[in-house]
């Protein structure tokens, strides 16, 4: 008999809940150790929520810190809302971790090379992939050379320094809406996990299996259980929120292309001018990147009607017939 994909609760919710228990250690290690190429251990938590010095950090906060086997630092972070600031956050979260591992009386050059993991379950940014890798180098401007540490540089830090962005914090962003769920690698199974919540038979990433048997909905305690089950109807309501607020802004906008377009269009007649206004509101939304759905929704259009508008917006008042 075939075995069925294992069912997982989100990974967002099981980060800063089950991810906690260091029993349940060797299934971020298993997912950092995918994406680093490397064996990674987790250290120890950072309980930012406990003790936070911005408004933001608790639900904002780094949660996780790892070490590779060269002492490096990894930062976890999961951020599932729509946050037009989140890579400002990201910043924030590394900067934060680098002063708090630097003793009072240390050099600088202690300091802990931190790599900052960033799961994001909506569209960041505007790029076509769905693993993103950064990091900090220094272009001549004349010479269009890179700096590099010098010799005597490179005897003052450890060994695992030694070239200049390693100094610096370096950036993964998974974006796991992007995916199109095709393995291609053991890496790609970690971000189907991801995306679709399961595990199937066949995975073999590292942390992956640990992952199949200690994250499923079947494994929860009732405790467990009913806090899943608040959080996702708190997802639930914030998506419905979201989509309201959304809402109330394009009729917000509508009304307000209405009266500039009844304004403009009073000199050739009341009901023409709405017209034009309507049709400039169908395009402007339209070039925003508004679904066909929702616009038709805010101008009371219906979606053929929407879709012809746009379709003639390159030619000379050929919008209006489609309102009669």
């Amino acid at each position: 008999m075939k075995s069925e994909p294992k069912k997982l609760v989100q990974f967002d919710w099981a980060i800063k809940t089950l991810l906690r228990q260091k029993a349940n250690f060797p299934i971020l290690a298993g997912f950092l150790s995918e994406l680093l190429c490397t064996d990674v251990t987790i250290e120890s938590l950072l309980e930012s929520e406990s003790n936070k010095s911005h408004s933001k950090d608790k639900s904002n906060r780094v949660d996780v810190l790892a070490q590779l086997g060269n002492g490096e630092k990894v930062i976890i972070e999961v951020q599932c809302e729509r946050q037009w600031d989140f890579l400002s956050r990201m910043l924030y979260g590394v900067s934060k971790v680098v002063v708090e591992h630097l003793k009072e009386g240390d050099p600088y050059g202690l300091i802990p090379r931190v790599i900052s993991v960033n799961i994001v379950y909506f569209d960041l940014g505007h790029g076509e992939d769905y693993i993103y890798h950064g990091t900090t180098q220094f272009r001549g401007i004349h010479k269009k050379d890179t700096l590099q540490l010098s010799e005597k540089e490179k005897a003052h830090y450890p060994l695992h320094i030694d070239h200049l962005c390693n100094i610096f914090p370096e950036y993964y962003v998974l974006k796991v809406s992007g995916f199109d769920l095709k393995i291609r690698n053991t890496l790609d199974e970690w971000v189907y996990a991801l995306k679709e919540a399961e595990v199937k038979p066949e995975f073999k990433a590292k942390g992956i299996k640990e992952a199949g048997e200690r994250l499923t909905l079947l494994h929860l305690s009732q405790e467990e259980r009913n806090a899943y089950e608040r959080y996702i109807g708190d997802i639930r309501i914030s998506r419905s929120t979201l989509e309201s607020s959304f809402s109330d802004g394009v009729f917000q906008g509508m009304e307000k292309g209405l009266e500039q377009g009844l304004k403009k269009g009073r000199a050739e007649g009341r009901a023409e001018g709405e017209m034009k206004a309507k049709a400039e509101m169908v395009c402007s939304l339209h070039q925003l990147g508004v679904s066909i759905k929702q616009i038709a929704t805010a101008a009371k259009l219906s979606e053929k009607q929407v879709q012809k508008i746009i379709e003639s917006q390159t030619k000379e008042n050929s919008s209006l017939e489609y309102f009669k």
